[in-house]
């Protein structure tokens, strides 16, 4: 089994390579959301479309005012009220956000995240990473660095922690209209 520490994780982060690691209620994948191999890999591995765009987890909230609009918004007392939580807002993206991240709309999903496996990988790494559940598309995401094994053939190092305790996967919100999506 493919267990690894948060140090670990972040240096296969810096390698380019996909790593799981537990969230608030599942088990999900990440790899930088800029280095583009890194991101294909992400995808061959979850069997998931391109097109899909994926979710940003970050440590605080100075890590995503890179890539979003957020400050002096209509929505932007609403979004901090939640973070950091388990709330993913979808935000207009800032220039420069890579059309694999959006998914090619104008618009990123970003969670800032109190989990503290989620936080510290983050802190360490120094940046978001992707965020999406630790599955074969259409499956149940993994619970476990064990399912994890067992899913990917022990392909995917795993750093092992508790989840969060939610028993579905985090809210995502549309900023600009409050909308529930999920």
């Amino acid at each position: 089994m493919s267990k690894i520490s948060v140090a670990q994780a972040v240096s296969r982060l810096r390698s380019g390579e996909v790593i799981a690691y537990p969230t608030e209620a599942v088990y999900g994948l990440g790899c930088d959301p800029f280095d583009l191999q890194a991101v294909e890999k992400l995808f061959h591995v979850k069997q998931r479309p391109f097109e899909k765009g994926v979710i940003l987890v970050a440590a605080s909230v100075e890590q995503v005012v890179p890539y979003v609009e957020l400050f002096n918004t209509d929505w932007e007392e609403e979004v901090l009220q939640t973070w950091p939580g388990p709330v993913t807002w979808v935000l207009p993206a800032k220039e420069g956000v890579p059309d694999w991240v959006t998914g090619g709309r104008k618009t990123v999903a970003i969670r800032v995240s109190d989990h503290p496996v989620v936080q510290a990988l983050c802190l360490a790494y120094g940046q978001p990473m992707v965020s999406t559940s630790a599955n074969i598309t259409s499956h149940s995401p993994a619970m476990s660095c064990l399912e994890i094994n067992t899913v990917f053939k022990e392909k995917v190092p795993c750093v092992e922690g508790c989840l969060g305790g939610l028993d579905n996967p985090t809210q995502i919100r549309e900023a600009k209209t409050g909308k529930l999506l999920r």
